[in-house]
């Protein structure tokens, strides 16, 4: 096995999984390096072994798809094709002619450095949540909708009795449903999108007749579960004096402010917010590989402008998780053929770029009704701690932009310190944009996670492969 081409996957979750299947098949050596302690993703989180979970299919749609995921991997692995490597943290990919070195951390403290070294690397390091400050935001019991998701799936817990689920976006669709099936009072799903705006996009919608069937069983679950349903609203402000006790939400008009005098107030204990998803490109900006706007540019095959490098899933665009099985899909055989040198046969993933094309111009439509309300900005107050890291306020950052010039994120950064911090900027980087009146771009790291300064040292260091 070790004469075969080697193939260094990042990320497990559906574009991952995928890719990983389709380069084993195909006689190519994978390591499949992921950070979560078992495959899956966000998208396929499994609740711990030791919670015993009887019906874990209860929290997931497409199982069966997942079952020929993990059971593809786990034969892989089983022959000698894969080694999946779990709990480990890549911080870096190093490119040296023709080679490349992936450095990791490994383990829950992140401490113990690791090095794989392959031929080609495909990156399939998915997206995180876009997170858009409002006054109580950081109270206890606010928490993300994926981060709400994730507790569900993971833990098989809920923050709270009564919740609010907002923003906007189609996952807030699952949350709500999952909350409410687990038992967990649903008080509001509060949407800031304009339903009127998917009439202009009636073509996109129809055809993809799949999406739009789960869409209104996932409609008929909140009918069900009493969901009140507050579509072009927007939360307006957190309440609680040590965590969260309500929520006032209010209308938005033609423009997207709030219209004065809609406001209401909902008692809750938790509130699960999200505003979209962003693509994690770190890893991509590191090696050199082009961005087109946020997203990770591939052509054809999903390889990078970077020789070597290939890109799927959510890195390259947020379109979910068909999309991202077939770019992995495409990726997975293309690295695989380039790496036995021979030039790939479109045909063989015909079906998944057909899949692919379609999935890609019915989110471009999604995107464009799902966006948050314009004015969002107009929201945060200036004591809105904005970037927690550092506890920069709306109004630090006002100044920045408004007295002293700042005309950028970056200058913001220098003038206030906002995104210098542990996330580095992921979590405040949209909300500083838009107070700085800015395109959200982004920020070249010269590595994608904290990294121990001993680590760094002995990094590259020759080793035994």
């Amino acid at each position: 096995m070790t004469e075969q081409p080697h193939l260094a996957v990042i990320g497990a979750g559906p574009a991952g999984l995928a890719a990983t299947v389709a380069a084993a098949s195909h006689g190519v050596r994978v390591t499949l390096i992921d950070s979560a302690p078992e495959a899956g993703g966000q998208f396929y989180r499994q609740p711990a072994a030791e919670l015993r979970a009887r019906r874990p299919q209860a929290l997931h749609h497409e199982w069966r798809t997942w079952e020929r995921l993990r059971d593809g991997l786990r034969t892989h692995v089983q022959a000698g094709a894969v080694r999946h490597l779990t709990d480990h943290h890549v911080w870096y990919v190093d490119r040296r002619d023709t080679r490349f070195t992936v450095h990791a951390l490994f383990g829950p403290e992140q401490e113990e450095p690791v090095e794989v070294r392959a031929d080609a690397v495909l990156l399939a390091t998915g997206g995180y949540e876009k997170v858009l400050p409002f006054p109580g935001w950081t109270l206890p019991g606010v928490v993300t909708a994926g981060g709400a998701q994730a507790m569900l799936k993971g833990t098989l817990a809920v923050s709270g009795r009564t919740a609010v689920v907002a923003g906007t976006g189609p996952l807030l669709l699952p949350v709500a449903t999952g909350l409410a099936a687990a038992g967990v009072e649903v008080a509001a799903l509060v949407e800031s999108a304009d339903p009127k705006d998917f009439v202009r996009r009636t073509r996109a919608l129809a055809a993809q007749p799949g999406k739009v069937a789960e869409g209104a069983q996932y409609a008929a679950q909140l009918l069900r579960h009493r969901v009140r349903t507050l579509v072009h609203h927007t939360v307006v402000e957190a309440h609680g004096a040590e965590r969260l006790e309500a929520v006032t939400v209010a209308a938005l008009d033609a423009d997207g402010r709030v219209r004065p005098g809609t406001e209401r107030r909902i008692p809750c204990d938790t509130l699960a917010v999200g505003h979209g998803m962003l693509p994690h490109t770190d890893l991509a900006e590191t090696l050199g590989c082009r961005l087109d706007g946020l997203d990770v540019h591939v052509d054809d095959e999903q390889r990078t402008d970077v020789p070597g490098v290939w890109a799927a899933g959510e890195t390259t665009g947020i379109g979910g998780s068909a999309l991202s099985l077939a770019e992995g899909h495409i990726a997975g055989r293309s690295a695989a053929a380039r790496l036995h040198g021979t030039e790939p046969d479109p045909g063989e993933w015909a079906a998944a770029a057909k899949s692919r094309s379609r999935l890609r111009a019915f989110f471009a439509a999604i995107d464009s009704v799902y966006a948050p309300p314009a004015h969002w900005t107009e929201q945060i107050t200036d004591d809105t701690v904005v970037c927690r890291c550092e506890e920069v306020t709306g109004g630090a950052i006002r100044e920045a932009v408004g007295e002293l010039g700042a005309g950028d994120a970056r200058t913001v950064k220098l003038l206030t310190r906002a995104g210098m911090g542990w996330c580095q900027g992921r979590v405040c980087g949209p909300a500083v944009a838009g107070l700085a009146g800015c395109e959200l771009t982004p920020s070249r790291r010269p590595f994608a996670r904290p990294v121990p300064l001993g680590v760094l040292a002995a990094a590259g260091e020759p080793e035994d492969d």
